[in-house]
């Protein structure tokens, strides 16, 4: 069994979940080359590969935010940052590098100001009190949408919390 393997395994052993119900998100970090870090998420597991890589182990149906950054030595090559649901297996996804077997894409953007307005909304959220992990979906589909258009996405207010936790408790 390769490192890779042996972790995953070791990662579905640990939650009780079945291997092939988390997505993996490997991160990388090398200082001013590449680096991926997640920005909000709930992990269940971590698996720490070198002191450069480790995986986060992500149950179904949790959201979380994967910023991916790289530079060469002209300057920045990518700037990237994904709010995606973890799907449960056989649920159809959209693949993205460096995420297992992939995810549902709530919010795409690419470019630093698009990236840097996003991490600001995600601040917002939390100054609100609103831990971004538990925010409605469509609010992030509606954020990507806004901003592909041009557009500033509304806020997200406790208010529209609480009527998105309530519509859940309804099952509306």
């Amino acid at each position: 069994m390769t490192g890779l393997a042996a972790a995953s395994a070791r990662a579905g052993r640990a939650t009780g979940l079945p291997l092939d119900d988390l997505t993996q998100v490997e991160l990388v970090w090398i200082e001013k080359q590449i680096e991926h870090w997640i920005r909000f998420g709930r992990e269940v597991r971590e698996q720490v590969l070198d002191r450069r890589r480790r995986i986060l182990f992500f149950p179904p149906g949790a959201a979380f935010a994967l910023v991916r950054w790289a530079a060469n030595e002209h300057g920045t090559v990518l700037s990237r940052l994904d709010i995606l649901r973890a799907v449960a297996p056989g649920e159809a996804c959209q693949t993205l590098p460096t995420v297992t077997p992939g995810g549902d894409i709530l919010l795409r953007v690419d470019g630093w100001p698009k990236v840097e307005r996003i991490l600001q909304h995600i601040g917002a959220i939390e100054a609100a009190s609103i831990d971004p992990v538990e925010v409605a979906p469509d609010h992030w589909r509606h954020v990507h949408n806004r901003l592909a258009a041009g557009e500033a996405p509304r806020a997200y207010t406790m208010q529209r919390h609480r009527a998105f936790l309530l519509a859940l408790r309804i099952g509306a």
